[in-house]
């Protein structure tokens, strides 16, 4: 009777073996296999020093004041108009809220929908009392060792000035888009773009465009980011995380220090326990949407174990699930985070405060809304606490169709350029203008070919920001060769 059971068993995993290398085997790779592109010769050189202009000037945006450094703005627009003359000559150019620009290249056919590629050219702030630690100063806009370096060459002067460059070159030929493209640069991206690109959006309605595709900044190549993956990988974001961040405060007895009340009836004690619990009991992880069809995508690139339990993720998903969960860049593209973000509690190291206060900011995955969270968040907290939404949150967007031909698009003309970087849908878990356009288009991507090696992570919204002359020029070739095959439909 055992050695039938165990004959059984025997059998039962020799099936599962089988199926699961019928499987691994079967799941063939996903890259697309086309033509390379024609050689584009581009002066990165002089591209170089264009952005190295573009980054003097202190474009610093301000949610509180929309007049903030407003006449630096206005000299970079200036100059760009000085370094891209045709590009001023032929489209049109508009300013929308006050500082950001819209410009128009008509295409040849009215019946074609647009497309929008964007940008921004505010930046943020840089840390006091980091500026003696950037390499070159942080608005010195020098090039370097290879390098441009200075705020805003990654996040996103650097993506505005390829733009740019490549329409220029574009025009320069006699090329005429056959539909119309237009160039967004937000002056308030990194304050909610509300000024700027939420504008841009309601004059667009008002003339009742309706958008083909959007790709604005976002996700890049990655280089040694992920995993088991040793090429380069693409990353196009097909969708982006909502935002939501909450005030919570609570009330307790207050008094002197020298008699404090019981354990658990300060303010403090009781907003500390509120805020343990949230960071405890977060909502949960799941192997699913972008992040199940990107992990599917990249399996067949893959070797040894990885490739099998990416494979078969009906089977190995809660042990790939289990391990993504461990590091905070790969536990993002699972569930909606949770980060305790401001603390305020007392003003004298004698007093026991009345109140105290925190933010926790949470980055909403797509299928959840910002009134689920915040149900979680009263759950989790319990009775006796104030909680308000902080104004300047947002819901998360649709997914665009990796399906959809301006996706395809995308995926061509990247593996036309560099035929070895790996091309996959991604979740975007940060925040662009485009999540303003989702009224306009089903298909919105978050993404440029920016290099990105783990030791690069810091520099964005850190210290020594900087992009590569030589990737720089790849983002000119890339958004000139994107443009060019709007023209060329795929057969």
């Amino acid at each position: 009777m055992l050695k039938r059971v165990l004959l059984a068993v025997l059998g039962l995993v020799l099936l599962l073996a089988a199926a699961v290398a019928v499987n691994t085997l079967r799941q063939g790779s996903r890259q697309l296999q086309v033509p390379p592109a024609p050689p584009l010769a581009v002066d990165a050189d002089a591209v170089a020093d264009k952005l190295a202009g573009a980054i003097r000037f202190r474009t610093e945006s301000s949610q509180a004041d929309p007049q903030a450094n407003a006449e630096e703005f206005r000299k970079l627009h200036a100059y760009l108009a000085q370094r891209f003359p045709r590009l001023h000559a032929t489209l049109q150019r508009e300013v929308v809220g006050g500082l950001s620009l819209l410009y128009t290249w008509r295409g040849t056919d009215p019946a074609a929908r647009p497309i929008a590629l964007m940008a921004h050219h505010d930046v943020v702030p840089i840390e006091p009392g980091t500026e003696k630690n950037w390499t070159s100063g942080p608005y010195a806009g020098e090039v370097r060792d290879g390098f441009v370096w200075g705020r805003g060459a990654w996040d996103d002067k650097g993506n505005l000035v390829a733009q740019m460059e490549a329409i220029e070159l574009l025009l320069a030929s006699g090329f005429q888009p056959r539909q119309t493209v237009y160039l967004i640069s937000g002056a308030d991206e990194e304050v909610s773009g509300l000024r700027g690109a939420q504008q841009i959006v309601q004059l667009l309605k008002e003339r009742n465009v309706r958008l083909e595709f959007v790709i604005d900044e976002g996700l890049f190549v990655a280089e040694g980011l992920m995993p088991g993956v040793a090429a380069p990988v693409g990353l196009i974001g097909v969708a982006e995380k909502g935002y939501l961040s909450v005030s919570i405060k609570a009330k307790g007895t207050p008094g002197h220090s020298s008699a404090p009340p019981p354990p658990g009836q300060t303010a403090i004690s009781k907003l500390t326990s509120a805020l343990g619990r949230l960071e405890q009991q977060q909502l949960p992880a799941a192997m699913k949407g972008v992040a199940r069809e990107m992990f599917e995508t990249l399996a067949p690139e893959m070797s040894g174990f990885q490739r099998v339990a990416l494979s078969n993720l009906w089977l190995f998903g809660p042990v790939v699930q289990g391990q993504l969960e461990k590091a905070g860049s790969t536990d993002a593209m699972l569930r909606t985070t949770t980060a305790l973000t401001i603390l305020q509690a007392g003003n004298k190291d004698n007093v026991i405060p009345e109140a105290a206060q925190a933010v926790v900011n949470f980055r909403i995955m797509p299928g959840e809304t910002r009134q689920s969270v915040l149900q979680h968040v009263r759950e989790q907290v319990g009775e006796g606490f104030e909680l308000a939404e902080i104004p300047g949150g947002s819901d998360p967007t649709g997914i665009s169709p990796t399906a959809a031909p301006s996706y395809q698009l995308l995926n061509r003309t990247l593996r036309s350029l560099h035929p070895d970087v790996l091309v996959t849908p991604a979740l975007y878990v940060a925040g662009s203008d485009s999540r303003h356009f989702t009224g306009l288009t089903d298909n919105i991507y978050r993404f440029s070919p920016i290099r990105v090696k783990p030791e690069d992570l810091p520099r964005l919204h850190g210290t020594n920001e900087r992009i590569s002359v030589a990737n720089l020029g790849e983002l000119v070739r890339f958004y000139h060769q994107l443009l060019r095959n709007l023209n060329s439909p795929a057969p």
